[in-house]
């Protein structure tokens, strides 16, 4: 859905600044407060592969207590081991790049093929990493969470509750 006004103010409240490249709200609370944005792929002719951003200081600040902690370490190293678990998130991975070009707008896609970014838009997954082993950026794999299915996101639930946060603008 478009932003409303109102919630184009409480995004830039949220980001600290005025937003660029927002193509839609992806994820919102019931009262309406924003909590994901879905990006544009390019912006003023820059390559932008996350689709998916998060702008909730609530979560965003518990989401870096967890970054210091070295859980991404761990979840690393199980993805290293449990082949299963790997294959869920490589195609995890390989659902986000699929879902970023179907919603991409046919403007942007056009550019992005003249400009020579079409190998880069389909090597890069969630939080633009191309190692799909690793874990970049828990902000972003919590958004896509909230939005699509996503392992990363479904363990913080469980661990560390982010579910149960109360999000306020």
């Amino acid at each position: 859905m478009q932003p409303t006004p109102e919630q184009l103010q409480i995004i830039t409240r949220q980001l600290g600044r005025k937003p660029r490249g927002i193509a839609a709200i992806a994820h919102a609370t019931s009262e309406g407060v924003p909590v994901v944005l879905q990006m544009r792929s390019l912006v003023a002719d820059k390559p932008f592969p996350t689709l998916y951003w998060l702008c909730s200081q609530d979560l965003d600040k518990a989401i870096a207590r967890i970054e210091s902690t070295g859980w991404i370490k761990a979840l690393e190293d199980e993805l290293q081991q449990d082949d299963a678990l790997r294959e869920v998130y490589r195609q995890q991975q390989i659902a986000y790049v699929e879902q970023r070009w179907q919603l991409m707008q046919a403007d942007d896609r056009a550019r992005i093929d003249a400009l020579g970014f079409l190998e880069l838009f389909n090597k890069l997954g969630i939080g633009g990493i191309a190692q799909w082993d690793k874990v970049r950026c828990l902000h972003m794999q919590y958004a896509h969470h909230l939005v699509a299915e996503n392992l990363v996101g479904q363990r913080m639930d469980a661990e560390f509750g982010l579910d149960q946060l109360s999000i306020s603008f």
